[in-house]
């Protein structure tokens, strides 16, 4: 990534860059004292359209580990002047004379384009709806890397809400930049993975499978990628019943020892909490890896020297 580059989709990014970023995240985590004063001038602005725990507070405690500042709108629908009438485009134009970069979540689609078209400082998308979430992958990448050394060659195994789960589109799509890699798919009927998205990853080399259970999907694989039901972007026809999908004993008793089990969170009954105690639960690393994440994403796009 170069200075003053947005990040609103994985598309942007070639494997380079990605590799970059996880290069930088390691860095970051194994020695975080060193670049402690790294954006000491820096202003990073989160503007929260939507309900967050995990992506506003490590974007914040990023910030804050490379010394810079932070000014927050966590709960923006309801606490800026978008309760005036006020546009996301007149939002972002007058915050972006506050920040040297914001972090975005909204509920719309292509919100974060939007935003970075009329930004003066880079966008970083945390999140438009039912489209991306791009730093999520690349910690995701970064878990499944610090285990696995590599993502060439792996098979992910998908399980959840593939159609509305932000999450996973943007895994497929930075998967699919990386060489050998099989996705498998097991989602409830009407929430697989969107056509035009599976069509994009296939012709990009990404080895996508749609499994018939659970069981099927995770044998011989190498990452168990767990979502929950987007209930809050269902269409109505969907059902939504607990219980729908889930981890259960006899999938973990298929999933190969040398696996690891990953979550984005929050999860409801997808992922109960007896998986905690298995040691191929890896969703709570996931978590705290994406600090340095957007550690090194905050550093690209500032132009920090390294």
């Amino acid at each position: 990534m170069r200075k003053g580059q947005s990040l609103v989709s994985i598309e942007e990014l070639e494997r380079t860059d990605i590799e970059s970023l996880l290069d930088t995240a390691a860095r970051m985590q194994e020695n975080r004292s060193a670049y402690a004063g790294l954006l000491t001038h820096s202003i990073l602005a989160t503007l929260f359209f939507e309900p967050s725990t995990r992506t506003r507070l490590s974007f914040e405690s990023a910030m804050a580990r490379l010394g810079g500042h932070i000014i927050s709108a966590p709960n923006a629908s309801e606490m800026s002047s978008a309760v005036k009438g006020e546009t996301l485009a007149d939002t972002i134009r007058m915050v972006s004379g506050y920040a040297d970069v914001i972090a975005l979540r909204h509920p719309r689609v292509g919100a974060s384009a939007e935003a970075a078209e009329v930004s003066r400082v880079p966008v970083l998308n945390a999140g438009d709806g039912a489209g991306e979430h791009p730093t999520q992958a690349i910690l995701d990448a970064y878990a499944i890397v610090r285990r696995h050394g590599s993502l060439d060659g792996l098979t992910v195994a998908a399980l959840g809400d593939l159609a509305y789960g932000r999450t996973i589109h943007s895994l497929a799509l930075l998967l699919a930049k990386f060489e050998a890699v099989t996705l498998r798919t097991v989602a409830p009927r009407g929430l697989e993975l969107p056509k035009d998205l599976a069509t994009a990853v296939r012709e990009q080399g990404l080895r996508l499978e749609a499994a018939d259970s659970l069981v099927d999907a995770v044998r011989g694989a190498d990452v168990l990628y767990v979502t929950r039901l987007q209930k809050e972007r269902l269409p109505a026809h969907v059902a939504t019943s607990p219980g729908l999908y889930a981890v259960d004993h006899a999938a973990l008793d298929a999933l190969p020892a040398s696996a690891m089990i990953l979550h984005p969170l929050p999860r409801v009954d997808e992922l109960p909490t007896w998986v905690d105690g298995d040691p191929r639960a890896s969703y709570i690393e996931q978590a705290h890896g994406g600090v340095y994440v957007r550690m090194a994403c905050l550093a690209a796009v500032l132009g920090a020297s390294l």
